[in-house]
């Protein structure tokens, strides 16, 4: 079946009895959580572990023009020691973070964790909090279809219905890629940080984007874009004990791309970043590493980091203007290229 007549079937997104569920679904009160967790206290306690995080970012962070420097999100707790997770863009680089609980109270947080590979920020507050942890989820077994929860901070006036539609790779201009990615719809406003909750009131993916083609049938739908709650596990002992994931470290360059007409164009270079060092320019093309073609961003940065770790010579081919021509590129390491306050 070809993605035209995947996208005529009715019973599929985009399609008129899809649309009308998701349209029903949108009118149902949170009992879609189960019965259950849908009875008061059930769920009021359940999106009480979901905390507002706000962090301060000093004015010289590599991030402050792009992520600014007060940011504002959510975060969800899961133990019973305070600890927090979120979407570690919200806190990188940060001076200070407090989380906001229920009450309205703030509570200063320290930073325990920042992980590019995988997204996660790991946070764990001073104080006590009386909220009850949410349990993490299964994500793996997530398919399209299924009828979700997404919850910002904010209680039940910050909890919408949502259904997932893909599951799929992402790769991200800023040298990230995430592996079977969960992207729902419709689009949620207060995405970054917040729960994605299954029908077991679990956590099952933490809110980072809102994206334009969540689905991408042959009518797109805008979504949202979250990290799996699987990975977090895979990573969390490391989180805790290295502040980021051990696997080996991979070679930087600080080129921020975009894909236009099936190539991949500079779009921005990081400030004394690698590749900037090397003489890269706006508007290059990159064809290929170390010989290789590439066809894809995310084909770019699984043959770049085949090459080696930092402070390795990364070989690129650049179409420059009409010219072709090869320019070797020492690699960096992002974490000490930012600037870290806690």
């Amino acid at each position: 079946m070809n993605k035209d007549s995947l996208a005529a079937d009715p019973r599929k997104p985009g399609g008129l009895l899809w649309r009308t569920s998701l349209a029903l679904m949108l009118l149902a009160p949170l009992t879609s959580l189960g019965q259950e967790q849908a009875t008061a206290p059930g769920v009021d306690q359940l999106l009480a572990a979901v905390v507002g995080v706000q962090a301060q970012v000093p004015e010289h962070a590599r991030t402050a023009q792009a992520l600014g420097t007060q940011r504002v999100g959510s975060g969800i707790v899961i133990d019973g020691n305070g600890l927090i997770v979120t979407i570690g863009y919200l806190i990188l680089e940060a001076s200070r973070v407090q989380v906001a609980v229920t009450d309205n109270k703030l509570l200063e947080a320290e930073i325990l964790a920042y992980d590019h590979e995988t997204g996660f920020g790991l946070l764990r507050t001073s104080a006590s909090m009386d909220v009850v942890p949410m349990h993490l989820g299964d994500s793996s077994d997530l398919g399209q279809g299924d009828q979700l929860l997404v919850a910002g901070f904010g209680g039940r006036q910050a909890a919408r219905p949502v259904v997932l539609v893909s599951r799929r790779d992402f790769a991200g201009y800023w040298e990230y890629l995430l592996e079977n990615a969960i992207f729902t719809a419709p689009p949620y406003p207060l995405f970054g940080g917040a729960a994605l909750v299954n029908g077991r009131g679990e956590l099952v993916g933490v809110g980072s984007l809102m994206v334009a083609d969540a689905y991408r049938g042959h009518q797109p739908l805008a979504g949202n874009m979250f990290l799996p709650v699987d990975r977090l596990k895979d990573v969390l002992g490391d989180l805790l004990t290295a502040g980021r994931s051990r696997a080996v470290s991979r070679p930087w360059l600080g080129l921020y791309l975009s894909e236009v007409d099936g190539l991949l164009m500079v779009q921005r270079l990081a400030e004394d970043g690698p590749a900037a060092r090397a003489g890269l320019q706006l508007g290059d093309i990159v064809l290929g590493v170390a010989g290789q073609p590439v066809t894809s961003m995310a084909d770019f940065y699984r043959k770049l980091w085949a090459e080696g770790e930092p402070g390795d010579k990364v070989a690129l081919t650049l179409l420059e203007g009409a010219q072709m021509h090869e320019v070797k590129v020492t690699a960096g390491d992002r974490y000490e290229w930012l600037r870290f306050s806690q």
